[in-house]
């Protein structure tokens, strides 16, 4: 029986009655839990167990742990998905219905657009304005100290990223600025639990809550500043050729047509809300990680040494970092910035012997399956040797998911991935990180894996190059 705050174990043969006298006694356990961090409220079966189910209000979840049916769920039933409702709500006021948060034609139609942004030799054409990026952090970490030595992370790593972000994306207006943009993007996610919350009490979308003004307010403000970026662009006369001059030049490869501008506002908002977020958190949790592990932190440096490349200069060197990837890896094994894929049966989902009705919500836990007990030897613990090629080779591809899978696997894994190994082969060298706590933050659930009250550390100088 799952602890006091958690969502309840379905059980066979408790009558309906029973099951609604228990789920009303933990209800405002459950709540109190869900709007803190949502994975703090989901059962401890899902660490050891294949399948489980859950009730809560008499709404029904499956989570899945298991590799093969995880295959069978998002790449063989995809069809039979679609977005779940309070996912929606969480993020569609301010994301619209964009890549990240559309179903069917209109989905595909986007993703097939968008699909040629990210090639491979797009990505390396991208890394001289991620060194750069990185280069402007650095100078500016030796040039102005803190008055108490210490500095968020996180939100020095959103600046890091959102820099990348404009010179990839929007290249050449220095109007969309990061700290607004930033204050913004904390303002709506910080109330995103009570809209979840809400959803899942049925709750209709106008009843009030702490937060929803501001958050209202930076979801205008956010669709605003990026449909002025590109009305700023349109002006020009000129597209460009970053992402924004692509969105506004694709054309839909069967066709023809141009996006609309309502989607080139949901998207271009999407993969700059999104791409900096995701990537920054990444990156902080990264360098706690490593102030944890002086001999692994060591090796990376080894590795970064024996580099000798200008990134800037030459966009293939972070290739040449194949330990400090395992690294990466490894860190968003235990601290995934997706950490849930959430979805709806739209149609009804055969999982082994179970089937899932039409209606009822199918989540993939991926905090939980990268720590699940039946997946990994002693999944607690920080080993990137986990993602060295052998080892790695013999994993079934669907027990690590930090980008999801499937069809709507995460169009930006690999820009990503390069632009983390760039800004951590740029920073690491150059400076020691110490921890202001000594204990690991609380991982939060805040729609991505958040460390609960920032992530201070003292960032100090090794030398001067």
């Amino acid at each position: 029986m799952p602890a006091v705050g958690r969502f309840r174990v379905c059980e066979p043969g408790q009558t309906p009655l029973g099951e609604a006298l228990a789920e009303v006694m933990l209800l405002p356990s459950v709540l109190a839990t869900m709007l803190r961090s949502l994975i703090e409220a989901w059962p401890q079966q899902i660490y050891t167990q294949p399948l489980v189910t859950t009730r809560f209000l008499g709404r029904r979840t499956t989570y899945v742990c298991s590799p093969g049916q995880i295959r069978s769920l998002m790449v063989d039933q995809a069809d039979a998905l679609e977005r779940e409702p309070f996912m929606l709500r969480a993020l569609a006021p301010a994301l619209g219905a964009g890549v990240l948060t559309a179903d069917g034609p209109h989905w595909r139609e986007q993703r097939r657009t968008a699909v040629p942004m990210f090639r491979p030799d797009r990505v390396r054409s991208f890394v001289p304005a991620m060194a750069r990026a990185a280069e402007a952090t650095r100078a500016r970490w030796r040039g102005d100290t803190p008055p108490d030595g210490t500095r968020d992370i996180l939100r020095e790593m959103m600046r890091t990223t959102f820099d990348v972000i404009v010179a990839t994306m929007v290249s050449g207006d220095d109007r969309l600025k990061v700290e607004p943009f930033g204050r913004a993007m904390d303002a709506y996610l910080g109330q995103t639990s009570w809209k979840i919350a809400l959803e899942m009490l049925h709750a209709p979308a106008w009843v009030p809550h702490p937060g929803a003004r501001a958050g209202a307010a930076a979801a205008r403000y956010l669709r605003a500043e990026v449909g002025r970026t590109i009305a700023r662009r349109r002006a020009r006369a000129e597209p460009g050729a970053d992402l924004l001059g692509l969105l506004l030049e694709a054309r839909d490869p069967e066709t023809g047509q141009p996006l609309a501008d309502a989607s080139i506002i949901d998207n271009l908002l999407t993969f700059v809300a999104a791409g900096h977020e995701t990537t920054a958190l990444a990156l902080a949790w990264t360098f706690r990680v490593l102030a944890e592990h002086p001999a692994v932190e060591g090796r990376v440096l080894a590795e970064m040494a024996a580099l000798d490349a200008d990134l800037a200069a030459d966009p293939e060197a972070a290739d040449r970092l194949p330990y400090t990837r395992q690294v990466l890896l490894e860190v968003m094994r235990l601290y995934p910035p997706a950490p849930l894929i959430v979805r709806r049966a739209k149609a009804p989902v055969r999982l082994g012997d179970m089937t899932v009705p039409a209606g009822q919500s199918i989540h993939v836990p991926v905090y939980a399956l990268h720590r699940h007990a039946l997946l990994w030897d002693r999944p607690e613990l920080f080993d990137p040797d986990r993602f060295a090629p052998g080892r790695a080779a013999a994993r079934d591809r669907y027990a690590y998911l930090p980008f999801g899978a499937g069809p709507r696997v995460c169009i930006g894994m690999s820009l990503a991935l390069t632009e983390c190994l760039v800004i951590l082969a740029t920073l690491l060298p150059a400076f020691r990180f110490v921890p202001e706590a000594a204990e690991m933050p609380r991982a939060q659930f805040r729609v991505t894996l958040r460390p609960e009250g920032g992530l201070r550390m003292r960032v100090v100088p090794r030398h001067v190059d």
